[in-house]
């Protein structure tokens, strides 16, 4: 396969950026969209060209760092797919793509492809988390938990911070990554502890990174590489509300 890439290169964050365009020669179609861009590398190396900076570090879909929107879209577009799992065979010999970072103001250029993410590291540093001392490691069967409960809990977890729903919603919002987050603690008993103060925090700073507000168009669904629902948007939000102050009758 050969392909003309249309990659952004920007220097950094204060730089204004723009497009250009490459060639991609020889790819193979079992090649990831990773894989691909190292090989265009190599070559830009060989003509004494910078090569393109992009993050990436597990390369299998769990890390989340392989943040690029490809043809508009975060991920590339497979339903359930990062972009380090995105292979060449869903494009087609002679196709243009187009290679640019995730856009939101929370999430600043580092470098070309490679964004500033670590917003999403404060909001988890504001409340992600159960600070209880438990002790050693309970018995697997100690605490019962209702099957529905820890289903539901687990594919809160799969979440991976890749910041897909923040690139893909016009808003900018990250409620689904916080929603994520807040909700697979709140289905277990360990996290229901601190389950006021963790949602009011961790809201408080999503805030103050500069996150839009979720406008229902489920975009962050759609994107999501691990098919995350929206319905724990509405799960942080009964959260919110349930850690209001009560007014006394």
């Amino acid at each position: 396969m050969n392909l003309t890439l249309h990659v952004w290169r920007q220097k950094n964050a204060q730089d204004k950026g723009r497009m250009e365009t490459y060639q991609a020669h020889d790819i193979t179609p079992d090649m990831s969209f990773l894989e691909m861009l190292d090989v265009v590398n190599e070559e830009l190396v060989a003509k004494g060209i910078e090569p393109i900076h992009f993050d990436h570090d597990c390369r299998e879909g769990i890390c989340g760092a392989c943040s690029l929107v490809i043809n508009g879209i975060p991920h590339g577009g497979k339903r359930g797919c990062t972009t380090c799992e995105l292979r060449m065979r869903n494009f087609k010999d002679g196709d243009e793509i187009y290679v640019e970072p995730f856009r939101a103001r929370a999430f600043p250029v580092v470098k070309d492809l490679m964004v500033n993410r670590s917003a999403f590291d404060r909001i988890l540093q504001a409340g992600g988390f159960v600070s209880v001392n438990t002790g050693a490691v309970p018995d697997g069967n100690a605490v019962p938990i209702p099957k529905t409960d820890a289903d539901r809990a687990m594919d809160a977890a799969a979440c991976i911070g890749c910041g897909a729903c923040v690139a893909a919603c016009k808003n900018a919002s990250a409620m689904l990554f916080v929603a994520a987050k807040v909700t697979h603690l709140a289905w277990l008993p360990q996290g229901k502890v601190e389950r006021e103060r963790r949602v009011k925090k961790m809201v408080a700073q999503m805030d103050k990174e500069g996150f839009g507000n979720c406008t229902n168009y489920y975009e962050c669904e759609a994107v999501c590489p691990k098919n995350i629902r929206v319905e724990v948007i509405a799960r942080m939000n009964r959260e919110y509300l349930r850690a209001l102050p009560k007014k006394i009758e």
